[in-house]
């Protein structure tokens, strides 16, 4: 008979975990689309002590068989970073039972704060199951482009973007223009999908926050060069971020243009900027292997204006997040 039981991860317990969290590591690209390396596991029981995550292991009969790690450390919502079970028996349960206890231990957070859950790779497997504890769904698409990927490059050879228009230039990032910039992303993400499951993009400070994160390099080394500020009489109306996530891959993490401006084709001149300062420091020997871009499966004019330069769809999952309590 299985004798199922929910702990949270100590380092006086943690023996026992190493073996599971291997298997983890091993199956973390293939299994889950990870781009960086999980933490070694002494570094994971770290950051587990140091409290940044926290981690809750399922043991069946002593035997640790299943784990969810979380945070509640980055932002304001409760990011429930990924579940993992070891093998495929019983896979319903286990989950179910983790969910259950990770709802209970963030109970009184979750009267203001949202979870947010990015079920990447199999973890799609689980959306039908969690949908009966409230959670609701946004659809996010991974687009490309490789930089020795002959269709991308060429349609990006072939790009002509629109000529600016009357008093507007392209710069690089400058620090000057943070203030304005965090009133555009805040204006252009306040009612979008992307505040449901980040709401700090529903108020000034959490997208200052956020903007505060992509410039200082807490998100991936931040390329203030690469990103692309449209300015209008000198004052920033659009803006492309870019950052490098890993040593090799580059990432545009925020798009966004004042609503005077948009319909006119600008993001297209933005977007040409960007890629062809990183293809130029490929060029110079700089190891990027592609620049990628996450947006909605359904926001198909942001499709259409990352396939024109070039970018690809390469995969698809699903954003899971759970509203507050109080919401």
């Amino acid at each position: 008979m299985q004798d199922y039981k929910v702990e949270k991860l100590t380092r006086e317990k943690s023996l026992f975990f190493k073996g599971i969290y291997a298997d983890f590591v091993a199956n973390a690209v293939s299994d889950y689309k990870f781009e960086l390396e999980p933490l070694p596991f002494e570094e994971f029981i770290d950051a587990v002590e140091q409290k940044l995550i926290s981690c809750l292991v399922l043991s069946e009969n002593e035997f640790p068989t299943a784990f969810l790690v979380y945070t509640t450390s980055i932002s304001e919502s409760i990011e429930l970073n990924m579940i993992h079970c070891l093998g495929n028996e019983d896979l319903i349960n286990k989950r179910k039972m983790l969910i259950e206890e990770f709802l209970q231990r963030t109970a009184s957070q979750r009267r203001k704060s949202v979870v947010c859950y990015p079920m990447m790779g199999s973890q799609g497997d689980f959306t039908g199951d969690i949908a009966h504890f409230g959670f609701k769904f946004v659809g996010l698409a991974v687009l490309r482009f490789l930089f020795n990927d002959e269709q991308s490059n060429t349609v990006y050879k072939n790009l002509e973007g629109p000529a600016l228009g009357y008093h507007l230039r392209i710069a690089p990032w400058n620090n000057s223009y943070k203030k304005e910039v965090i009133k555009i992303i805040h204006n252009n993400f306040k009612e979008t999908s992307d505040a449901l499951f980040d709401t700090r993009f529903k108020s000034v400070s959490g997208t200052e926050d956020i903007i505060n994160k992509i410039t200082d390099s807490i998100y991936g080394e931040f390329l203030p060069e690469a990103t692309s500020v449209l300015l209008h009489l000198e004052r920033p109306v659009g803006i492309v971020f870019a950052n490098l996530t890993t040593d090799n891959i580059a990432n545009i993490p925020l798009v966004a243009i004042n609503k005077d401006f948009r319909g006119k084709g600008y993001s297209t001149n933005l977007l040409s900027r960007t890629l062809g300062i990183i293809k130029d420091n490929v060029k110079n020997g700089a190891p990027y292997t592609e620049i990628n871009v996450t947006t909605e499966t359904d926001n198909y004019s942001a499709l259409k204006m990352y396939r024109r330069v070039g970018f690809r769809e390469d995969y698809s999952y699903t954003q899971a997040y759970l509203p507050p309590l109080n919401g």
